[in-house]
């Protein structure tokens, strides 16, 4: 019998939940070297359903050990999504350093069906145990399914700020004294973009605060905030270019000023599977550019690298029509980086585990050949890349997903697949005319989960 963590299509380096469904990851925040991440579970089938608030805990944002359910279904609903904080200064009076953790309680499975409202928890044991606040809700509904509370502290003004999703493309800004009575300061948009709200700030290379709105499909706006009103700088950005990245959320209370954000890596398929759906790895967020040319930037964080093991190096290759590059190792799971000269070519093909990476230099675009394509966002087949002679790429490949940054995560794309047929786990082609390859290093990479 297949022991547990290691059947067939098991990721050996993204989080999965030991057994059933997961989707959004939720109430992210990091506590006495601890990092937390809550997750969208529903204990009982592999499909999406009725759902709790499943708990997973690391010391390095890759080695999870899945530990009990922090929220359970109740009569105000399934728990949907939601954020977490470290309340320092006991301003909800729970105690100094507690925990709390808003949700959603999604009506839709309670008897009677009711509205959704938005709710607060507890812990005052560093996330071991929760306790529902007896006052819940603490945020009555407003419109339609709004959901999704995302809660920070703002130090300048010394309240709580929460992003909350109300209905189409729209949002809305509370500010709370103690976390528990909300007034609301503004409504925003981000078109065509719904559920999932992140707000947070970071610091532009400049030295200047800047702060991010983003939304469930990756779309995002740069600005400046007062504390009660987000006053967007730029127009509306993607740091998601890929088919099934989604719900991406960012850690609370992180340490050193790390800006560390996760995704639900929608829309994956894992046949016969005691499991269903992945994580994203967690990549560290910065803004590079000025101006209007400010952006996020998306890198994996830099814990990745300690799961690095057998490297395979070339500095310079043409590939062609006759010449591919060909690797003899036979890693499934791969941290691969190479610089590309587009030369004469028309495209350039990188065959990971039987599916084509296609560079097309005709019309700047990247697209993957998957299998798996996810029903919650628009179809994203292809990725937008710069007009340039060379390109910088980074895969992250696991069992069952590709993730794609290029130009030092300037442009990144999260792709879900099943592996096909094939000889060689990685190979190299072009059939228009020679390109050159510098810098390809190849790293095998350990899986997180041989000691289960």
């Amino acid at each position: 019998m297949t022991n547990k963590y290691q059947e067939i299509h098991r990721p050996q380096f993204h989080f999965t939940a030991s057994e059933n469904w997961i989707n959004d990851p939720n109430g992210l925040v990091y506590q006495n070297g601890i990092w937390h991440l809550f997750f969208q579970h529903n204990i009982e089938a592999t499909t999406f359903g009725k759902m709790w608030w499943g708990h997973a805990v690391s010391h390095d944002l890759l080695h999870w050990q899945q530990v009990d359910h922090a929220l359970h279904p109740d009569d105000m609903g399934s728990i949907f999504s939601g954020s977490a904080v470290v309340d320092h200064d006991n301003t909800a009076n729970f105690g100094h350093d507690a925990l709390l953790a808003f949700y959603t309680a999604a009506g839709m499975h309670a008897d009677p069906i009711q509205p959704f409202t938005q709710c607060l928890a507890v812990s005052t044991d560093s996330g071991l145990t929760w306790t529902k606040h007896k006052d819940n809700p603490i945020i009555p509904h407003i419109e339609g399914d709004n959901r999704d509370p995302k809660v920070i502290w703002h130090q300048e003004t010394r309240h709580w700020v929460m992003a909350l999703y109300l209905g189409e493309d729209r949002y809305a800004l509370l500010t709370s004294a103690d976390a528990k009575t909300w007034t609301k300061t503004q409504e925003l948009s981000l078109h065509g973009c719904s559920e999932c709200p992140d707000f947070f700030p970071l610091v532009d290379p400049t030295g200047i605060e800047r702060w991010v709105l983003s939304g469930a499909n990756g779309s995002y706006y740069i600005g400046h905030f007062d504390g009660s009103t987000f006053s967007p700088d730029s127009e509306l950005h993607f740091y998601e270019q890929g088919r099934n990245g989604y719900a991406a959320q960012t850690w609370s209370n992180a340490p050193d000023g790390r800006c560390v954000q996760i995704s639900w890596m929608a829309g994956g398929l894992y046949p016969e599977m005691p499991f269903n759906q992945q994580m994203s790895i967690p990549v560290e967020l910065s803004l590079v550019g000025s101006g209007c040319d400010l952006r996020l930037r998306r890198w994996p964080v830099q814990e990745v690298e300690t799961l690095r093991q057998h490297r395979t190096i070339i500095k310079k290759q043409i590939i062609g029509n006759d010449q591919p590059l060909v690797t003899t190792h036979q890693a499934k799971i791969f941290d691969l980086t190479f610089t590309i000269h587009k030369q004469q070519a028309h495209a350039f093909y990188v065959t990971i585990r039987g599916h084509f990476v296609t560079f097309d230099w005709r019309n700047n675009t990247l697209s993957i050949e998957t299998s798996a394509k996810a029903k919650v966002i628009p179809d994203r087949p292809q990725i937008q890349l710069p007009d340039q002679h060379q390109l910088s790429i980074r895969l992250l490949v696991d069992k069952t997903s590709i993730e794609v940054f290029i130009n030092g995560g300037l442009i990144s794309g999260s792709f879900c697949y099943l592996p096909s047929g094939y000889t060689h786990p990685v190979v190299m082609s072009s059939y228009t005319g020679d390109q050159l390859i510098e810098n390809f290093e190849l790293y095998e990479l350990d899986s997180v989960w041989k000691n289960k």
